[in-house]
């Protein structure tokens, strides 16, 4: 399963990919919003918004990005470890 993480914070990305992996899902981070933003979310299986550290901007590309390619969203207000897990212990497992 793939999964696209929108937000968070920049210390914690290769732990969110850590955690990613021990779901056995292959994870991109996105902190912040750099050129080409449509064509590095791609079509994942999941994209997970950490609503609390992304710019509204963001949030409305990737909910667009998200409607158009039929890809589930899942919107977290925090952007801790013990949310990622739970989203993905419903989602990967």
């Amino acid at each position: 399963m793939s999964v696209v993480i929108i937000g968070g914070h920049e210390r914690m990305v290769s732990q969110y990919e850590n955690i990613c992996r021990e779901y056995g899902c292959k994870a991109k981070v996105m902190v912040k919003e750099k050129g080409g933003f449509k064509k590095k979310v791609g079509v994942p299986d999941l994209i997970i918004l950490f609503t609390n550290t992304v710019s509204h901007k963001m949030v409305n590309n990737a909910v667009a990005q998200a409607k158009r390619n039929n890809v589930q969203i899942e919107r977290i207000h925090t952007s801790s470890a013990a949310a990622l897990h739970g989203v993905l212990e419903q989602y990967c497992m």
